[in-house]
């Protein structure tokens, strides 16, 4: 569903573990890709019907093997690189971003319930526990501050006492990706071809979800 501003509804999940460490899956077939699991919401969906089905098909989890511990307030948006947008020939809108309902389960499951071949098209290949704030450093740059904005609102769900401090290389690795933009837009200029990296390569593949 793409609304009238050009964002497509979508649900991401945070799935922590009983040592408040978070799933973070890796992309199948692509070298460095690492994400929460997500997904569109259908016409006919609540973000909570989308939320169960997304878990099914990206991690083969059941509502048996999570708690829901609660779900941001409002919607949370980010935009693509405007070199990432793709019209779509079979509707008048085009996509220009997500915006998202995140959602933070407990894995209240063993590791042997996780099934990441559970349909066909899979979306992960493995998958790690990992510390906290740690997604947002290794994140693709355009999404970094949505996860800012969902880990923040939802720590607190988590964290009973003191949320972690964030890792002070969360801003430097920002700074980084905004560099290598800039250093791609300068050698596109002067080579005279448009290029597709890595990064863009990902998110072609991933802007449907």
């Amino acid at each position: 569903m793409i609304d009238n501003d050009g964002f497509r509804a979508n649900v991401g999940i945070i799935l922590c573990n009983q040592d408040q460490q978070l799933f973070w899956g890796h992309r199948i077939g692509q070298a460095d890709a690492w994400q929460f699991p997500q997904g569109g919401i259908d016409p006919d969906e609540t973000p909570e019907e989308a939320m169960y089905r997304e878990l099914y098909e990206e991690v083969g989890l059941r509502p048996e093997h999570i708690k829901i511990l609660g779900k941001t307030d409002r919607w949370l948006r980010y935009r693509l690189p405007q070199n990432l947008i793709r019209r779509n020939p079979s509707s008048d809108r085009t996509c220009i971003g997500q915006k998202q309902v995140w959602f933070m389960l407990e894995f209240v499951g063993n590791e042997e319930d996780f099934n990441l071949n559970a349909v066909d098209q899979p979306e992960f290949d493995l998958y790690k526990w990992v510390d906290y704030w740690l997604p947002l450093r290794d994140v693709i740059h355009f999404k970094r501050k949505v996860y800012d904005k969902a880990l923040t609102e939802l720590a607190p769900l988590i964290f009973e006492e003191m949320i972690p401090k964030k890792p002070r290389d969360v801003r430097i690795k920002r700074r980084h990706s905004l560099l290598r933009m800039h250093t791609r837009k300068k050698s596109t200029k002067t080579v005279g071809k448009r290029r597709i990296y890595d990064e863009e390569r990902i998110m072609i593949q991933t802007v449907s979800k």
